[in-house]
């Protein structure tokens, strides 16, 4: 009896070893936004912590530097009375030269480490990293999450806002046929966040920038919602309800075509003159378009394909040489684009 009660007592020990170095969430500092640059081979990082305090939040940045990542979330830790949790960080910024540079190596660091949650979402400063925290920390108080919120889907995203995911980064470095679209923003004038557009990230590499406008047709070819979008034409102004896409793929004399048809569902908001129904239509499908073929040819000249158009061919092009896809086949490919505009109502005006 006495050995087996004696077995029970080790099981148990060694079932609680593995909780050793557990800390209580009192003791632990949860960032939620972590700013990134490099310079000189040393990495500095910027932390936002919210601090509850009473019927508000106020707003702490903390910033270290080091030779790693994690050295440099280290040497922050140690200075703190809390040990730096960074499982709950909501955004990573980075900075736009390292982006520029190449920052496949932090995203494999991530992914492998797990310190860092893969569904964060990537952004890159456009400015000062210490400035843009700086700023930030004073328009953001009492709310400490309004830079989150910025890309949150149900309080401050628009649809020209990309969102991308460590993951997705992760992915695009290692996939022959697709590319990711970061969005690029800064501090604004008179709000916490100013979006500059979108960043074309090729092999974990800033190669281009597209703007908010252009994005927001990666959005709808992406197949993302493109609701509540307000376009402009000369005649009248249109929000977007809806939106839709289909793309047939084939090869010709070893060259790539693809068609696509993006359909809108859009609301007369407001009118200059009295323009047609049928006018409206025909401005707003030639602008698109018009606007699409610009990015596109913008796209093909930096070898990005962020539109992912390679994954409609990855059963017609042969595995070994849907390697080359960026280099051979991309450079080829002719998108046939067809911009579809129903406009469902005239909103509260009376059309001729």
């Amino acid at each position: 009896m006495r050995v087996f009660k004696s077995l029970i007592a080790i099981s148990l020990a060694l079932s609680l070893s593995g909780c050793w170095d557990n800390r209580d969430i009192n003791h632990r500092v949860l960032p939620v936004v972590m700013g990134i640059t490099k310079k000189n081979n040393e990495y500095y990082i910027y932390l936002q912590i919210p601090e509850p305090s009473r019927n508000t939040t106020k707003i702490k940045i903390v910033s270290g530097s080091g030779k790693t990542i994690n050295h440099a979330v280290d040497k922050i830790s140690a200075n703190l009375e809390d040990h730096v949790d960074l499982l709950h960080v909501k955004v990573i910024l980075v900075d736009k030269k390292y982006a520029q540079e190449g920052m496949d190596d932090i995203i494999a660091d991530f992914m492998r480490g797990r310190d860092v949650s893969s569904k964060s979402l990537i952004a890159i400063c456009d400015e000062d990293m210490a400035q843009f925290f700086a700023i930030a920390k004073k328009k953001m108080e009492p709310e400490g999450t309004a830079l989150y919120d910025f890309f949150e889907k149900n309080a401050g995203w628009n649809p020209q806002i990309a969102l991308t995911r460590v993951w997705e980064v992760y992915r695009s470095i290692h996939s022959y046929t697709r590319d990711v679209a970061v969005p690029i923003i800064r501090s604004g004038t008179s709000t916490v966040v100013q979006h500059v557009g979108s960043a074309v990230i090729k092999n974990g590499k800033m190669v281009a920038q597209i703007s908010s406008d252009d994005t927001l047709l990666f959005n709808a070819f992406s197949g993302e919602s493109t609701q509540g979008k307000i376009e402009v034409s000369s005649h009248a102004s249109v929000l977007i309800v809806s939106n839709s896409m289909t793309n047939k793929s084939l090869m010709s004399n070893d060259k790539p075509i693809l068609k696509s048809k993006i359909k809108l569902k859009v609301v007369i908001l407001e009118t200059n003159g009295n323009p047609t129904s049928e006018t409206i239509k025909q401005e707003l499908e030639g602008m698109l378009t018009q606007r699409f073929e610009q990015m596109f040819a913008k796209l093909k000249a930096s070898g990005a394909d962020i539109l992912g158009t390679g994954q409609y061919f990855r059963n017609k092009i042969p595995r070994a040489k849907l390697k080359n896809w960026r280099t051979q086949y991309y450079p080829e490919l002719k998108l046939e684009l067809q911009v579809d505009a129903v406009i469902e109502n005239t909103g509260f005006l009376n059309m001729r």
